[in-house]
């Protein structure tokens, strides 16, 4: 742990360089920004950093894993900042600060621990406001990225949101907030943040109240403002440029076979394929593959929403390569949560994985002239550099070794030269202050490192050789725009490609979005048009020249209107690179030591009555704690009640230790069961007649102990294991009084207690869980899944159960899934049909539908003389087999919605259940014996009901109940 004046960043030793960068800028962001919001935080701010995004994406301080488009997470229980190192010092830089803004919004309006009726105000903020604030925060009011958004917006008819829509999802909060709050601030001063939040009361839950109390104006005014201002800065730029079109020809769009995103192009060398990211398939992003003559996708290259092996390829920050024959394609890739390169035959599917277990994350490969080797950018220590990779002899070398970022490397023709893109000629390590990125080229041989022309001002991207070797194309926004532009290496002369309304693009402002052909005068790149990604080419000598560009240009459109006009607080501070910066020689690192500290207290609750029986008092709460890197979790929780003492006290302790891949823990829990009831009446006691009153109180405890381990094999395959002790006793208490109706005389006064035993289990599971499913909105549509099981019980009752489950969901035809299961349980060994134990039961409708408990009449029963129920009991027994096939589909999807579900989300479909139970004298008729399958068919739909719940409706034909009819059931249920 590395201790600096006001944070504590807990890292691991190969980071520590990258902690202590990240030390030096956490204290200048605390003075920017307590300077800003005129506020100062009271208590230390813990951070945790990781070295890399696939280890981040490991961190236990969080609920889940995030997303792979999450750069870091300000959380509420610790107010924890968690963080990877970013693939540059501004990138880092950025999201510390656009995090830190969330910290300080948690502290102004909040206090005291988390729990169900305490937490911080913000977060009942829109995430425009919240978000927003942070990103123009930590970014400032001139942003291209959030600028060519904003254009885009503007020339459209009602592209501009209003304040309310932004609450939708439709409209990206980072983006269009960042864009709102710069206008705030142009019109009211900086200091409007610090008021903003401050207005922000415990009870405060709609943001237009803050807006009417701070700005003295309601939404619908603001917006009427903030769009005109918007239409006017903008007015100029949607008459002078150009769209795409008007330089080449578009190769993939959402109309033609695309998806809303296109992004990473990477042409083949002669330039007939194009290898892209698309979510077109709209469960995930994948490689595809595109002929370039016919504008046809011919193959998806990657299935990561499936691939039980490949957990990401690097969709945000990477592209691929192709080699020099056009037949291979190469890309950054994770897997077991760690780096690797993926090699992909591109006609035949098949693939090579080379991990590289010492790296943090690969960036951007690119192939040698001679299809040899491999070069790549890579985070390595918290710091990205360039490296290459014999595929022959399978080593590893490291071209650059220092705290520069290092990316996009291209290999040049000749093979002698990789040109990339760098921050060092610009960046003052020393000040942590980072620069523009500018183009180089590293000697292979030497590793001397040379310029490549360019421009001073903005960014200078993504660098790709011409075919000759004479030229790079690369991108730059040294307007506030991105376009394409292409240096001529002798001359170090620039020339203009193209010169767009709303710019060249990837996800990210630094993603890779421009490729060329090695072999063909072909360019092709990603353009942010309409809210889409799309990929548009250029060809052919005359267009590929371009035009001289002017050395210097002023930058138009880059302001977020009209912020970029005023100089205040946000711009001084970041122009301000000294003040707040502290130095390393102050800080302190110490070893980390797991400390268990309170997180959340659940809403306590107390209740309470009175009658002439007596009083009742009960209640209970509940409490989680943990460590700073959350690797070890203590939960807690308890009911009692005066009733009956320690023996009704139920609770749970529960411990989880998760410091290394083997996950363990051991929970003991107490849980009482109370049933009874009440009777009266007229008898005769002792030859009086008498009123008597009898109540019956019986109690069931269960008592247990558990030791748990879980061991991942990789983010979809597990290994469970489990062993413990389960007590379960048994009594009664019957209460009788009785009074003499002639005299009122109590009569009788009978208290018995009777303890009916208990049961002694020893419990054990084994388990193999894989699960590479892909849930809609109301059930699963794609992927598989599976459970094997096996858990022996042993004691007063012994038996073993066993369990199989397969899952198995196929998009033949999108929108539609076909989704099957076959799954079988079993109580097998002496006790497994024990009296003790419920049977099971085939009939409940997540199994097999048209046999539930309440659709059975007496008349479907008969007469029998032993009172028994055959049709009913055939569903019973201690074994059971199910099979289910269903073919659904998300309703507005089947008439070509793009998005599938829609604002609600209903899907529709058709299933067929079958299955059978039984026990050791009913065996089924599949293994010789006389129990029949019983089956059903019918119709279903889900609905999901504001995201809280899935209701599912039924109608379904029992095919082995004669005479019964068609019905509908009705359960809160979601698809197998």
């Amino acid at each position: 742990m590395l201790k600096t004046p006001h944070f504590d960043i807990y890292y691991y030793p190969e980071g520590r360089q990258a902690a202590e960068q990240v030390g030096r800028m956490a204290e200048r962001w605390h003075a920017r920004l307590g300077h800003i919001l005129n506020h100062q935080l009271k208590e230390r701010q813990p951070i945790i950093l990781y070295a890399s995004h696939p280890q981040f994406q490991q961190t236990n301080t969080l609920g889940g894993p995030p997303g792979e488009g999450t750069g870091g997470v300000t959380e509420a229980y610790k107010r924890r900042i968690v963080l990877p190192v970013g693939g540059s010092l501004a990138e880092t830089d950025h999201v510390l600060g656009h995090e830190l803004v969330h910290a300080f919004q948690y502290a102004m309006t909040g206090q005291g621990k988390l729990s169900d009726t305490n937490f911080p105000s913000a977060l009942r903020m829109p995430l425009w406001f919240i978000e927003g604030m942070a990103e123009y925060l930590s970014l400032g009011p001139s942003d291209p990225l959030t600028a060519m958004w904003i254009r885009d917006a503007a020339r459209r008819e009602k592209g501009l949101p209003t304040v309310s829509q932004l609450e939708s999802a439709r409209y990206f909060p980072y983006r269009y907030g960042q864009a709102l709050w710069a206008y705030i601030a142009g019109r009211y001063g900086d200091q409007v943040f610090g008021r903003m939040l401050r207005a922000i009361g415990p009870r405060t839950n709609d943001v237009e109240t803050v807006i009417k109390q701070v700005l003295r104006v309601d939404s619908k005014t603001l917006t009427k403002d903030w769009h005109a201002a918007v239409r006017e800065a903008c007015a100029p730029v949607i008459t002078g440029k150009k769209d795409a079109d008007a330089y080449g020809v578009a190769l993939t769009t959402e109309k033609h076979q695309g998806g809303r995103l296109n992004v990473g192009p990477v042409l083949s060398p002669d330039g007939t394929r194009l290898a892209f990211l698309s979510e077109r398939q709209q469960f995930s992003v994948e490689l595809f593959l595109e002929d370039t003559r016919t504008g046809n996708v011919t193959r998806q290259l990657s299935r990561t929403v499936v691939d039980p092996h490949l957990e990401s390829i690097q969709f945000i920050d990477s592209s691929g390569a192709w080699d020099p024959a056009g037949k291979t394609f190469v890309l950054g890739a994770v897997a077991k949560g760690r780096p690797e390169l993926l090699v992909l035959d591109a006609d035949k599917g098949k693939r090579r994985e080379i991990p590289f277990p010492t790296l943090g994350e690969i960036y951007t490969p690119t192939f040698s002239p001679d299809g040899r080797s491999v070069a790549f950018s890579a985070l390595a220590e918290g710091f990205t550099d360039l490296f290459v990779y014999d595929l022959a002899s399978r080593s590893l070398r490291r071209l650059t070794h220092d705290a520069f970022a290092d990316l996009q490397p291209a290999w040049s023709p000749d093979g002698r030269e990789i040109a990339f893109v760098t921050d060092r000629f610009s960046t003052k390590l020393d000040l942590l202050d980072p620069g523009n990125y500018r183009l180089a080229a590293i000697d292979v041989a030497t590793g001397a490192i040379r310029p490549l022309p360019g421009f001073d001002r903005g960014k200078n991207i993504n660098p790709q050789w011409a075919p000759d070797g004479k030229s790079v194309y690369f991108l730059s926004d040294r307007t506030g725009i991105t376009n394409v532009y292409r240096a001529d290496v002798s001359s170090e002369k620039v020339f203009q490609l193209t010169d767009l309304l709303s710019g060249v693009s990837g996800i990210t402002a630094l993603s890779p979005a421009l490729t060329s052909a090695a072999k063909a005068d072909r360019l092709a790149y990603s353009v942010y048009d309409e809210g889409r990604y799309e990929i548009y080419s250029i060809e052919g000598g005359d267009k590929l020249a371009g035009w001289e560009a002017p050395r210097e240009e002023e930058v138009h459109y880059a302001g977020l209107i009209p912020g970029a006009k005023f100089a205040g607080a946000v711009v001084a501070a970041r122009a301000d690179a000294v003040t707040g910066l502290a130095s390393s020689q102050a800080f302190s690192h110490t070893a980390y030591k797991p400390k268990l500290g309170l997180d959340y207290v659940g809403q306590p609750y107390v209740a309470g009555g009175a009658d002439r029986y007596g009083a009742f008092f009960g209640g209970g709460m509940s409490m989680l704690f943990s460590d700073m890197l959350g690797n070890h979790t203590l939960a807690t929780a308890f009911q009692a009640d005066n009733v009956s003492g320690f023996t009704d006290i139920g609770g749970v302790v529960a411990y989880i230790n998760r410091s290394h891949r083997f996950n363990w823990g051991v929970q003991v829990d107490q849980t009482p069961y109370l049933t009874g009831g009440f009777t009266n009446g007229i008898t005769t006691v002792s030859g009086q007649s008498a009123y008597v009153e009898q109540s019956l109180v019986e109690r069931e405890l269960d008592r247990g102990f558990m030791a748990q381990g879980f061991y991942p094999f990789d983010s979809s395959l597990r290994a469970e294991v489990a062993a413990g002790y389960r007590n379960i006793s048994f009594d009664a208490r019957l209460q009788t009084v009785g009074f003499s109706l002639d005299t009122g005389q109590q009569l009788l006064n009978d208290d018995q207690k009777v303890s009916i035993g208990s049961i002694h289990l020893w419990e054990g599971d084994a388990a193999l869980v894989r699960d590479t499913s892909v849930f809609g909105p109301t059930s699963p549509i794609m992927g598989q899944r599976f459970r094997l099981d096996v858990s022996p019980v042993l004691g007063t009752i012994n038996y073993t159960g066993a369990l199989a489950d397969f899952r198995q969901y196929v998009m033949p035809v999108r929108p539609l899934t076909i989704a099957a299961r076959v799954m079988h349980y079993g109580r097998y060994g002496s006790g497994g049909e024990d009296q003790r134990l419920s049977p099971l039961y085939l009939g409940y409708p997540s199994l097999v539908r048209g046999y539930d408990f309440n659709s059975f009449s007496a008349s479907e029963c008969g007469v029998q003389a032993d009172g028994s129920c055959p049709v009913f009991d055939r569903l019973l027994g201690s074994r059971m087999l199910v099979g289910n096939l269903e073919a659904r589909a998300p309703l507005l999807g089947l008439f070509g919605r793009k998005d599938l579900y829609g604002p609600i989300p209903v899907e529709i479909g058709a299933f067929f259940d079958a299955g059978v139970a039984w026990d050791t004298t009913n065996k089924p008729s599949i293994f010789g014996g006389s129990r029949q399958l019983v089956k059903s068919t019918g119709a279903t739909a889900r609905i999901n009901v504001l995201g809280f719940a899935v209701l599912q409706v039924d109608w379904v034909k029992p095919l082995d109940r004669p005479g019964k009819s068609p019905y509908f059931e009705f359960n809160i249920l979601s698809g197998f």
